[in-house]
């Protein structure tokens, strides 16, 4: 027999939550979900629920989450909003209402933009939180709180963004984190339908991705022991290298976002952050060509990535240079 979710209240002193109901909205009892809890990032349209985006500034208001409304019909109960870096511009939680506090190293980032996803995960106030990743959203705040997060495929059908607000349309996804690897597979399977097959790492391919100049001793170590244990298990590793993206990245977000938020950055106090507001007017200030050029760069950089895998099957690489740095 399935189990009730436990649904009591519980302190917030990393300031993870940005809205909690007087009553959650439970998910259908006899769903594949019944008894699982989740957490729902500030930016995923809930009826009836605020959406701020973690900022001080108006946001654009957007339709019901199709990811929500899915998760609450297979059965998984929803126990509130969570805080996030401001607009989810950016990696390490500040935003306007004080910023997320690491679960376990208290002054310490906990990694964003879905901050408070990855810390209510950790805290086992929920099973699984709904995150969103652009470039790193879900995968940073997962590395740097000790969780599993799950960036799907961009565009999959199990994995909607429609009904969340955006920072970038063209490089968000939605996605989970969750404890353990298990209970993003329970989801996933939840959603689509379908088993998702056991794959064993005998005879696989993988490409190693660990430049010298970009992490610490810790972070180098830890992936090192992780590939060792591959090997262990059959898998065959060779070193691979990745060009620096950020020059097609950057371009795109910001001039993205600040479309996505135009009407506030009409104001004279529209109310972000410093460091936010004046990405978003950089946003604002690059040119089409500018724009157009970053594009063709990405295509560029999608074209190598594909022939890797002509080499490969799997990457690994840090998601995280370092361990959670301070606060500031």
């Amino acid at each position: 027999m399935t189990r009730p979710p436990d649904l009591s209240p519980f302190p917030d002193p990393q300031r993870a939550w940005a809205y909690r109901p007087a009553s959650p909205l439970r998910g259908a009892p006899d769903g594949p979900l019944a008894g699982l809890t989740f957490s729902v990032k500030d930016l995923f349209g809930v009826p009836g629920w605020p959406l701020q985006a973690s900022t001080r500034a108006p946001v654009p208001q957007v339709g019901e989450s199709v990811l929500v409304r899915r998760l609450l019909n297979l059965g998984a109960s929803a126990l509130g909003k969570t805080h996030l870096h401001e607009v989810a511009l950016g990696i390490t939680g500040l935003n306007g209402y004080e910023g997320t506090e690491h679960p376990f190293l208290p002054g310490h980032a906990p990694g964003g933009s879905s901050s408070g996803a990855a810390v209510t995960v950790a805290l086992s106030q929920v099973d699984f939180a709904l995150g969103t990743d652009t470039g790193g959203s879900i995968r940073v705040p997962a590395a740097w709180c000790g969780v599993v997060g799950y960036k799907p495929t961009k565009g999959h059908p199990a994995w909607s963004t429609d009904g969340v607000l955006p920072l970038s349309p063209t490089c968000d996804h939605a996605g989970p984190l969750a404890r353990d690897v298990g209970t993003v597979v329970r989801v996933h399977e939840a959603l689509t339908g379908e088993a998702v097959p056991v794959q064993d790492w005998a005879g696989l391919r993988v490409g190693l991705w660990l430049p010298e100049d970009w992490v610490t001793d810790e972070v180098r170590e830890a992936v090192e022991v992780f590939a060792s244990g591959l090997e262990a298990r059959g898998a065959i590793l060779s070193a691979v290298t990745l060009p620096e993206m950020l020059g097609a990245y950057t371009p795109i977000v910001l001039s993205e976002a600040a479309e996505v938020h135009r009407e506030a950055l009409r104001l004279s106090e529209p109310g972000f952050l410093p460091f936010t507001l004046a990405s978003l007017r950089q946003g604002e200030a690059l040119g089409a060509e500018e724009v157009a050029a970053a594009h063709a760069r990405r295509e560029g950089y999608r074209a190598q990535v594909d022939a890797l895998f002509g080499t490969c099957d799997v990457l690994l690489a840090p998601a995280v240079p370092t361990p959670p740095p301070p606060l500031g």
